[in-house]
């Protein structure tokens, strides 16, 4: 099964803060960018941890008004480790991780921990909230039957089911087979693809030098 990766949800502009920022600052760039929470980074862009609105307004809370407040930074604010994905991990992984450990937003960090990119839940649930009826139709009739593939209607059977598109048939090219599960997993909704196709003739052999 095919499934989208982090990658392809993520926003790659990332608003973050190092851990010197005021915490004015960080109060800024979230209303600035009407976000609600931002990665902390070091010198070389690794993820030291994640600052959310709640962070912001629990420390406002714990200050005991007591004498002069020393300057609050980021790195005071944020909660540490950050919880991170790579890019290439799964949508719905990412989905379960999120659950699981409560939190709103993941950085994507690449093999050296330096950031990349955020997700967010908002990004994660574009991916779930079309109906399977809405995938089944348009796979059916602008993808496969339709689109680039112009495939007969009758030659693959579609069948969703919570997002998980299931392609049964069968293709009269071997080369046609992953290009009609890619462009199904293109489409937005889609969480995975299981490829069930047979073909007719294979194309993609190299065919034997004469003896």
């Amino acid at each position: 099964m095919t499934s989208h990766t982090v990658g392809e949800v993520m926003t790659s502009d990332v608003v973050q803060a190092c851990r010197t920022t005021p915490f004015k600052e960080v109060v800024r760039l979230l209303d600035h960018h009407r976000i609600s929470g931002l990665p902390v980074v070091d010198d070389d862009d690794k993820v030291l941890g994640v600052v959310s609105g709640t962070d912001l307004v629990r420390a406002q809370a714990n200050r005991t008004g007591r004498g002069p407040a020393r300057a609050v930074t980021a790195q005071d604010l944020m909660s540490a480790p950050a919880i991170t994905v790579h890019p290439e991990q799964s949508v719905p992984d990412a989905a379960r991780l999120m659950e699981r450990r409560g939190v709103e937003r993941l950085p994507v960090v690449d093999e050296e921990d330096r950031l990349i990119g955020i997700t967010t839940r908002r990004d994660l649930l574009r991916v779930f909230l079309r109906t399977d009826d809405d995938i089944r139709r348009q796979a059916t009739d602008e993808v496969l039957a339709g689109g680039g593939l112009g495939l007969p209607r009758d030659a693959v059977r579609v069948s969703v089911r919570d997002g998980v598109v299931t392609l049964d048939g069968r293709v009269d090219l071997r080369s046609q087979v992953p290009e009609a599960v890619h462009s199904v997993w293109r489409l937005e909704g889609v969480v995975g693809v299981v490829n069930g196709l047979t073909f007719l003739d294979d194309d993609c052999s190299v065919p034997s030098a004469p003896g």
